[in-house]
């Protein structure tokens, strides 16, 4: 019997259903999957999260080096206006109160908010004031107030010197070789240097050694393959005593790697010198109180390119000046006080 054209109907329609079904689910599984076993989509999304992580890392790490050191001087009470009251203003380390003083001298748009912090640290000493955090800003950041007398005081305090200030000058008959002082990190350093702007005169402050940097060193002070450290040692070297004045030995302090500019005390000072060269040879060895402007780094190469006589130092052979250059420190007039003065 001939079949009618709406034979099988339910059954095609099923068939169509269930098909339709099956490519749904089909394409259901596929997806789930190939997302499941997708391993390389995975491992590169992993590398890029940990490239990044790593950026974020490296970020942090070259923000916390770029902030220095927080170190103060103990026993030691600066005194001047206060820009936050130590009552209300409390830590729990004297690098905590440093930093929060380093947060208000971070622009470059001016002198800073706060130039020095006082501290309390010693819990049986400072009994309720213990943690007393003072952020001040002194009148004149080269020559900070602080409390008269010999007697020993329970503070701790530190010198903050932003951009523009902190710089003194090593005059010479060559030239005067600015320095920005580091008080964060060579505190007693810095404070020595301070007492020097403060003496009449600086009579038998000089530079008596002289070493450039041949051929051993670029001009960016970076030391050539293959060639020996020296002699020449690249540094310039000499004495910050005055005449008649007593020296007392200054604590070893910050010992970054020497760089080309780097200011720095042989052993417990008075005796000090420029490098003129990235000296990564001589590991941490020597405390770091300043760095040389990089303007001025020309007239440190003048001095080192005297003439010199050979001699020998404790079995190594070093140049020492003919003449030595005399140098006097000064205090330099930040361009606001210029500005001030009309100079």
């Amino acid at each position: 019997m001939p079949r009618r054209l709406n034979d099988g109907e339910p059954g095609r329609f099923t068939a169509t259903a269930l098909l339709i079904i099956g490519l749904i689910s089909c394409l259901i599984v596929y997806a789930v999957f190939s997302t499941v076993l997708r391993p390389q989509d995975h491992r590169l999304d992993s590398e890029v999260r940990f490239t990044e992580d790593s950026r974020d890392h490296g970020r942090v790490a070259m923000a916390e080096e770029s902030g220095g050191c927080c170190r103060g001087i103990d026993n030691l009470e600066l005194w001047g206006p206060a820009v936050k009251w130590g009552t209300d203003f409390k830590f729990n380390s004297s690098d905590e109160c440093c930093k929060a003083c380093k947060v208000m001298c971070s622009g470059n748009d001016g002198p800073c908010l706060c130039d020095s912090w006082v501290f309390c640290g010693n819990k049986e000493a400072c009994g309720s004031k213990f943690g007393e955090c003072w952020l001040k800003k002194q009148k004149d950041v080269l020559m900070p107030d602080r409390q008269g007398g010999e007697q020993k005081v329970m503070w701790t305090s530190g010198l903050i010197f932003g951009q523009g200030e902190g710089i003194v000058g090593f005059e010479t008959e060559h030239g005067v070789i600015h320095v920005k002082l580091h008080p964060e990190c060579a505190p007693h350093s810095v404070y020595y240097i301070l007492s020097l702007l403060t003496l009449r005169h600086c009579a038998g402050c000089q530079f008596h050694r002289a070493e450039n940097r041949g051929s051993y060193w670029d001009s960016e002070g970076n030391h050539v393959n293959n060639a020996p450290y020296g002699p020449p040692y690249a540094m310039i070297q000499g004495i910050l005593q005055a005449e008649g004045n007593m020296f007392t030995a200054i604590p070893t302090e910050h010992c970054p790697t020497i760089s080309r500019g780097s200011v720095a005390w042989v052993g417990s000072g008075p005796e000090f010198f420029i490098s003129l060269a990235n000296h990564h040879e001589w590991k941490q060895s020597y405390t770091v109180f300043g760095s040389v402007l990089p303007e001025d780094m020309e007239i440190a190469e003048t001095i080192a390119g005297l003439p010199t006589r050979a001699d020998v130092w404790k079995n190594v052979n070093v140049s020492v000046l003919e003449k030595p250059v005399s140098l006097t420190v000064r205090r330099m007039k930040t361009g606001q006080e210029q500005e001030g003065t009309g100079s």
